[in-house]
């Protein structure tokens, strides 16, 4: 059966892949992967155990599938949200306020500018909203797509970095934040630097070759000239609303797709009620009803389809079989654990890095009789490090990635040709900075790690 099901997993995979050679939407294949292998799993394990009591067997099916649906739901969710919120925005022309504020098209410049940006919004927010909204901005800074490609795939890479040192920036470092096996200032000290390196040796890299000056689109003011007040209004209020869903989570402990829902129900009455106004002026400002309607739906539907694949390999115990034999191959002393990270890390650009890391937070309890990786544990902060960045290695290894290869039609080999080599560097690069840090600086001044 698990040769099967990761058989199954691997052609599904590389159908993805190969989208545009095959010439079939990468959706498509995304939803028949998932349906096919859960369908596979169920039926191996009544051939293998025909006497298995059937009833129990439903009732685990069951019950694994409402869980893992409802995990997929809130990514699918707090998506849907998040994109109607930045579409919002962008309807009612509210980038052209920080638009009209970057003024260099030097492309050198301009990527840094981006770059860093990211990076710290990442943090903020998270780098899946930050990587939607940065892709917006994109689309009015530059009008060559490959040049635009070029930009969004830097932005996938400071957006996975930023989201990494913040206990609120990636959904695996809110695990571990959550979950106690990292602590807010801890995480901070850690590994903001090593991020830091993360993203700032791709963007030197790739600074080496840029050249001249971009092309600015030109403005397309199709339908109604919004208002100055109005495009800031819109702006700060979508802003606020993204920025409101980490505070939401952390003062009310609720999933994030739950702020994110009511930060969309707030602008959704607020534009609601302007359009109202202007129509009686003559005028019809767009509203959450009209912007739904030119949503990325077959985006949120590929999140869906991959994510309900990675669920079956895990409900099937392979993820969890994976970190066993990392844990056997490696041991958990230093330097094995670092190892197991980075391999982690690596794995999590191919599956999804959520149960990766939920493996191993299951592997390694904090609490109990046999510890192995105790509150604040570098185990864990490199791990939230190596989880949150080494997902860029491909473009579909991160929720950042998948919403801009989404929004962009960005192909999965130009990616893998232009990109991930450049991630690989500032993955790398980061870990090293990590480590000589977490061996040298770390382990022999007593009050900077007490502080930590």
């Amino acid at each position: 059966m698990v040769i099967g099901l990761v058989t199954i997993f691997v052609i599904g995979y590389f159908c993805i892949a190969m989208e545009h050679p095959f010439k079939i939407n990468k959706t498509a294949t995304a939803l028949m992967l998932g349906t096919l292998l859960w369908t596979v799993f169920v039926f191996c394990n009544a051939i293998a155990q025909p006497t298995m009591d059937s009833e129990a067997w439903h009732a685990f099916i069951s019950e694994h599938l409402v869980e893992n649906l409802g995990e997929t739901a809130e990514i699918v969710f707090f998506l849907l949200g998040a994109m109607t919120i930045v579409t919002l925005i962008e309807d009612y022309q509210g980038f052209r306020v920080i638009t009209d504020k970057i003024t260099t098209t030097n492309k050198k410049k301009l990527l840094w500018i981006l770059s860093i940006l990211t990076f710290f919004l990442s943090a903020l927010l998270d780098n899946m909203t930050t990587a939607i909204v940065m892709v917006a901005l994109l689309r009015k800074l530059i009008a060559d797509k490959r040049e635009r490609w070029l930009y969004a795939g830097m932005v996938i890479l400071a957006a996975n970095a930023g989201g990494a040192w913040s206990p609120i920036g990636d959904v695996t470092t809110i695990m571990l934040w959550i979950g106690g096996q990292v602590t807010t200032v801890n995480i901070i000290v850690k590994t903001l630097i090593a991020s830091l390196v993360c993203m700032v040796v791709p963007v030197l890299i790739v600074g080496a070759t840029l050249k001249g000056d971009i092309e600015r689109p030109e403005a397309s003011n199709s339908g109604v000239e919004v208002p100055s007040n109005l495009r800031k209004l819109v702006l700060f209020m979508g802003i606020g609303g993204l920025i409101f869903v980490p505070i939401f989570k952390t003062i009310t402990h609720l999933p994030p797709y739950l702020g994110m829902l009511f930060a969309l129900g707030i602008l959704w009455v607020t534009t609601e009620i302007l359009s109202r106004k202007y129509e009686k002026e003559g005028h019809k400002l767009p509203t959450a009803v009209s912007t739904l309607e030119h949503i990325d739906t077959p985006t949120i539907l590929f999140f869906l389809g991959i994510l309900m694949a990675v669920s079956c390999l895990k409900v099937a115990g392979i993820l969890a079989s994976l970190a066993g034999g990392l844990n056997n191959a490696f041991g958990v002393e230093a330097p094995g654990f670092f190892f197991i990270d980075l391999i982690i890390g690596v794995l999590s650009s191919v599956v999804d890095n959520v149960p990766l890391v939920a493996a191993a937070m299951g592997m390694y309890p904090i609490t109990g009789a046999e510890v192995d990786f105790a509150v604040n544990h570098p185990f864990w902060e490199f791990l939230a490090y190596c989880a949150g960045t080494g997902g860029s290695l491909l473009i579909i290894g991160s929720a950042a990635g998948v919403a801009v290869m989404g929004m962009e039609k960005i192909d999965f080999i130009w990616y893998l040709k232009k990109i991930s080599l450049l991630a690989l560097a500032g993955y790398i690069a980061g870990a090293l900075v990590f480590i000589a840090m977490d061996v040298t600086l770390f382990e022999h001044i007593s009050w900077l790690r007490d502080l930590a």
